[in-house]
């Protein structure tokens, strides 16, 4: 299963998680470069508890580069696998949060999960020399807060049958709960102590994220944040939406709804739409025309029911509106 997006877009471009990701991407880079002394650098700028707890070692470090290092070990990734997995989950789930706390909000709810999931990771294993990278507490802190505050969104997800793309729609409580008792499985279990990875970090970046969530709830937006939202409104809503029909009276015709923006509404669009009815899974393209109207509709022919003399119905998309 490979998790494309969520199902519910936001209303703003997603300055912060963008900036996020880029940033990441751009410290991998660095890291690539590092040639023989990765390692040494992975030391450095990673979060070795041993640095903090173990005096003959914290001894090599001043009180700057430990605090560095407690900030600098979420934007580093071990691999190309790593950083990728991390930064489309950031991708899914982290606009949808921004959207919701506000850029400023959001970028110091993002360094604080990271943050708490640091000190989880360093205060049960307060002798461990090996460095912990990797963004992934601080996500699961945002996954976290998605969970609180979207339990109701899906995660489109798309399994590859042969060469037949299928995509179904997840519940998100589910996704991200599986995500959670997995995290836990694994800590427990011995592999969470062989295998390398924080899991307890994860575990700790999670509920810090859903708790942190009601204090940041109830900070005031400042000016700043209003005067970002009204500059990263978005023009357009995703490309690839998902509508579930429903039929009518007696006519053989199905009818759904397509949420376009107002700037699509103006210059037209394009967009790929995904029907599930039945057990068929249909992808087809819809092109919305300029200047169309909110409440227009669309008319797809014989995308609809089969009728008693083996004819087929319309699919009829309503359009709507919105401002982004």
């Amino acid at each position: 299963m490979i998790p494309i997006r969520d199902t519910l877009s936001s209303r703003n471009v997603p300055v912060v998680n963008t900036g996020l990701i880029l940033i990441n991407i751009l410290i991998f880079l660095l890291e690539k470069a590092q040639g023989p002394e990765l390692d040494r650098f992975i030391y450095y700028y990673g979060l070795v508890p041993a640095r903090y707890f173990v005096p003959q070692i914290a001894a090599y470090f001043s009180i700057g580069q430990q605090v560095f290092a407690f900030f600098s070990f979420m934007f580093l990734h071990g691999g190309f696998l790593h950083l990728l997995f991390n930064m489309w989950s950031l991708y899914i789930f982290g606009d949808n949060i921004e959207d919701r706390l506000g850029s400023l909000r959001y970028l110091a709810f993002y360094i604080l999960c990271g943050l708490a999931s640091g000190a989880v990771h360093m205060l049960l294993n307060p002798t461990s020399n090996v460095p912990t990278i990797g963004a992934s507490g601080a996500i699961a802190g945002v996954m976290g807060a998605y969970l609180l505050l979207f339990p109701g969104s899906k995660v489109l997800t798309l399994i590859p049958i042969i060469i037949i793309p299928w995509f179904v729609e997840i519940p998100a409580f589910f996704f991200l709960g599986l995500w959670f008792l997995m995290q836990l499985f694994n800590a427990a279990g011995d592999a969470g102590s062989a295998s390398g990875i924080a899991w307890w970090a994860h575990i700790g970046g999670f509920l810090f994220g859903m708790l942190s969530l009601v204090f940041f709830k109830r900070v005031p937006s400042v000016g700043a944040s209003e005067r970002v939202r009204r500059v990263t409104a978005k023009k357009r809503s995703h490309r690839l939406q998902v509508i579930r029909p429903v039929p009518s009276g007696d006519d053989a015709h199905l009818y759904g709804v397509l949420a376009i923006t107002a700037h699509e509404a103006a210059a037209g669009t394009l967009k790929l739409v995904n029907i599930p009815w039945g057990f068929q899974k249909r992808l087809v393209r819809v092109q919305v025309p300029a200047g169309v109207g909110d409440g227009k509709i669309l008319r797809l022919r014989g995308m609809g029911q089969i009728t008693p003399a083996g004819g087929r119905g319309d699919l009829l998309l309503k359009v709507t509106v919105s401002d982004g």
